[in-house]
């Protein structure tokens, strides 16, 4: 059996973590570094760290944070914010990130997957995906949510792990930070077409809600949050022995 990833989410604006609900009404959380110190030490497999507001201002993501959280940590990092060039994956990963995340940066020039896929490998790309609910479909949405592409998010899905994206963040637009469980049924859609790892992400609200993820979608690999994780509502250990106990395979 596949073991499943808990993985935390910094939420990076002005240098500072910050959390909304529904990507609106955004308020600040925690200086990044003592936060990924903290994810580091208490049981998360993996961290993502997102520069929510570089693509929308156009501009880089904040290198200087993204070394420090880098330096203190030893699990995986995923970084992503306003990535439109082999360029950007170059200074981000020499920044210390594992992997690089595109999301707006694809939508515009969608063989920036498939080029740095064959420069840097597959393992090193990972497609984040802002989706909603539009007229009962499953669209992408650009610049932190704020811009429907019209772009179907199960196509999208298909068309860019064909290009060579290794790795696929779904973000629920609709359930982020509702704290009422994983929009299951987008999951299902998307995991039904690629054969990359899933990550979930927007939506939890209780130890429940990983538990129904993980049984309800067997596609998805790891289960993402933030608000939760960040404000103390469920330790990521605490999360981890809960899952055990319901014969979900966990990393300890």
């Amino acid at each position: 059996m596949i073991t499943k990833r808990i993985i935390p989410c910094l939420d990076i604006r002005n240098g500072r973590v910050v959390k909304g609900v529904n990507f609106e009404g955004i308020q600040d959380v925690e200086d990044p570094v003592v936060l990924a110190k903290h994810y580091n030490d208490s049981g998360a497999d993996e961290l993502v760290f997102y520069d929510i507001t570089a693509s929308f201002e156009g501009r880089g993501l904040f290198a200087d944070v993204l070394k420090d959280v880098a330096s203190n940590i030893f699990i995986p990092l995923t970084v992503g914010g306003n990535i439109n060039s082999l360029d950007d994956f170059d200074r981000v990963l020499k920044s210390g990130a594992d992997k690089v995340s595109v999301n707006t940066g694809a939508i515009k020039n969608p063989l920036l997957i498939r080029d740095a896929a064959q420069k840097y490998g597959d393992q090193c790309v990972v497609l984040s995906m802002d989706v909603k609910r539009v007229d009962g479909r499953f669209m992408i949405f650009a610049k932190g949510g704020r811009e429907n592409t019209g772009i179907d998010a199960v196509e999208w899905a298909k068309k860019c792990t064909s290009y060579g994206a290794g790795e696929i963040v779904v973000n629920s637009i609709n359930t982020d930070g509702v704290k009422n469980g994983f929009d299951i049924e987008m999951l299902q859609a998307i995991c039904d077409v690629v054969s990359v790892p899933v990550i979930a992400s927007g939506g939890a609200g209780s130890m429940e809600h990983f538990k129904t993820l993980f049984n309800t979608v067997p596609g998805v690999d790891a289960g993402l949050a933030a608000s939760i994780f960040h404000f103390g509502e469920i330790k990521i250990n605490d999360l981890k022995k809960y899952l055990i106990s319901q014969n979900i395979e966990m990393r300890i």
